[in-house]
Parts: C-alpha cells; sequence; structure tokens
C-alpha cells in the first residue's frame, strides 16, 4: 500500500491552504457589511478595497504562525486505521508522543490510553530524544546546517501554498451557524477556473472541492472538508487518487491566537501501480504543549528524565 505521506497529506494541505487564506477574506466581509456576502461576490467585493490586502496579509500571517508552530509544540497522535470508511472499530490504532526536535518531529510510542506501557523503555526513547536535540542544539556542523535547511525549504513551500490560494480558488458564503460558543461562516471553495498552476502541487488545486468553516471573531479556519473531483496521477509514483476521495479537518485555538488541527480524517481510494489501495485514517490530536526550539526542549526533557530515575530509584528501595 502505497503510505499516505506520498499523496494524502499534500492533498489535504492543499485544501486546507485553501480555507487558511480565505480566512483573511472573512475579515474583509466582517468589515464591509452586516448582511452575508452575494453567492459568488466574496472576492471581487473586496479586492478593490485598498485596505483590505492589508488585512488579509495579516490573517495570513496568522495561518503561517500556525504551520510554524508545529515545530514548536509537542502533541500526542492517536491514529485509528480502517480498511473501509464505513468499518466500525478500526483495524489498528497507534499512539504517539510527537516531539518537534529541531531539524525533525520525534515520535514516542504510547500505549492505547496514552500512556506508556513500558517505562524502561519510554525513558529509552527519551534519551534518544535528549541527544537529538542536544545535536540539533549545537552550531556550526554541516550536517546540521543541511538538515535545518531542508526544514525551512519545506516551511517556505508551505508558505508558497498559503499564498498561491489567494488565486486558485473561488469562495462563495454559504450559511452561518455556532459551533459551542462560537459563530462560524460556511463557504463554499471551488476551484478558479482562471488560475495558472506554476507547479505539481499547485496543478491539484484544479482537481480540489469543498467547503471551509472560519470562526467569525477571530478570522481563522475552524473546520475544512474537501474532496477529489478528478482523478489524480502522481506519476512520479505511478500512483492514482480516485475521483470522490475525501479528506476533512477540524481547528480549534490551542492558545490565545494560535489554532491548530484536533481531528483529521481520510478517505482516499486510488492504484499504486496495478493494485488496488485505500487510506482510511482518522487521527486525534491532543495535549498540546509548547515545548520550544531544541535548546528549550533539552530543559523539559533533561528534567523529565531525571523524574523518572527518581521515581525508578525509589521504587527500587522499597
Amino acid at each position: 500500500m502505497l503510505h499516505r505521506a506520498r499523496f494524502a497529506r499534500p492533498i489535504l494541505w492543499l485544501g486546507l491552504m485553501a480555507g487558511t487564506v480565505f480566512s483573511g477574506l472573512a475579515v474583509v466581509r466582517a468589515g464591509l457589511a452586516q448582511e452575508p456576502a452575494a453567492k459568488g461576490s466574496a472576492f471581487a467585493a473586496t479586492a478593490s478595497a485598498p485596505a483590505n490586502s492589508d488585512m488579509i496579509r495579516d490573517v495570513v500571517a496568522g495561518v503561517k504562525n500556525g504551520e510554524h508552530a508545529l515545530y514548536l509544540y509537542e502533541r500526542i497522535e492517536r491514529v485509528e486505521v480502517r480498511k473501509d470508511a464505513n468499518d466500525g472499530p478500526p483495524q489498528s490504532v497507534k499512539v504517539s508522543r510527537v516531539v518537534p526536535a529541531g531539524t525533525g518531529i520525534d515520535k514516542i510510542p504510547l500505549g492505547a490510553d496514552g500512556k506508556p506501557s513500558d517505562a524502561d523503555a519510554y525513558r529509552n526513547e527519551l534519551t534518544k530524544l535528549l541527544n537529538a536535540l542536544e545535536w540539533a542544539a549545537q552550531t556550526g556542523q554541516p550536517q546540521q546546517r543541511d538538515a535545518y535547511q531542508k526544514v525551512q525549504k519545506k516551511q517556505k513551500d508551505r508558505d508558497e501554498l498559503i499564498e498561491a490560494t489567494k488565486s486558485a480558488f473561488l469562495f462563495t458564503y454559504v450559511d452561518s451557524g455556532p459551533r459551542g460558543e462560537r459563530m462560524l461562516l460556511k463557504y463554499r471553495m471551488e476551484p478558479n477556473p482562471s488560475f495558472k498552476s506554476t507547479n505539481r502541487a499547485t496543478s491539484i488545486f484544479s482537481r480540489v472541492k469543498g467547503f471551509v468553516w472560519v470562526d467569525e471573531t477571530s478570522h481563522e479556519l475552524a473546520r475544512v472538508e474537501g474532496e477529489v473531483t478528478e482523478d489524480i496521477s502522481l506519476g512520479v509514483f505511478l500512483a492514482k487518487v480516485y475521483k470522490g476521495s475525501h479528506f476533512m479537518q477540524e481547528r480549534y485555538e490551542v492558545a490565545p491566537g494560535l489554532w491548530l488541527p484536533s481531528f483529521t480524517q481520510y478517505d482516499f481510494d486510488g492504484r499504486k501501480f496495478f493494485s488496488s489501495f485505500g487510506v482510511h485514517e482518522k487521527t486525534f490530536y491532543s495535549g498540546y504543549k509548547k515545548i520550544g526550539t531544541p535548546a528549550e526542549a533539552i530543559l523539559q526533557i533533561q528534567s523529565e528524565i531525571a523524574g523518572l530515575e527518581s521515581r525508578k530509584s525509589a521504587q527500587n528501595r522499597q
């Protein structure tokens, strides 16, 4: 089976980028009129106002900061894998503590209850993480410099995708409704027929449509749902994602002004070479905690390891 990172995440990212950039248009709409924008006019009605571009840039900057925050915040991820989207209990469940380590992301296995199932193994994983953080915090090493350049390029590519969605999609106001104590604005997201793709990643925009929900007060993306409208060929991997594949994500405010995912679902079907495959996963994100840069994270992990060793010593003395 083709790993989802080869195609599922890029497609989800593209849909999410459209929704996050559109949150900027929600700022404009709220500032110009009390009534919902006319269908099909969300962008055209605001593009000529001089101050609008400033507001949109501010919101896009916030979205980019949220993406970059994933390299500073640890979290718990619970991944449920199913053979089919309509299956009941998952085939497998994988729970991990996901910790940014400067030049990469470390995943420490946890039990199904979200806690370490083996204290010694968990301590060993923390020690490996500490070593990685100490290496990442050093300076002057060619390999380290190369690793950071790769991270920076990835962030740059993501930022460029966010920018591209300003012209890649058209948005139409649909409705509004509450989610808890917040009011969300719902918009239809459709490809812009006049958009000219500049690379393979942006070419997928024309084959994705869906809906986005924007928090009315903070102008942040709260939810996105999308579907693939035409088969997507991924020639490098000799694979194809079929029309009708779906994705969705829910996002919440995890810190003042910072919105990050709480739930993601992929339901993709397609083929690789001559074999069919399906990716049906649900991922739950929880326990967001800022761990900071490698230099900042080192102190936290050292303290955690010391606490585990102290408890083990106390148990051995009993």
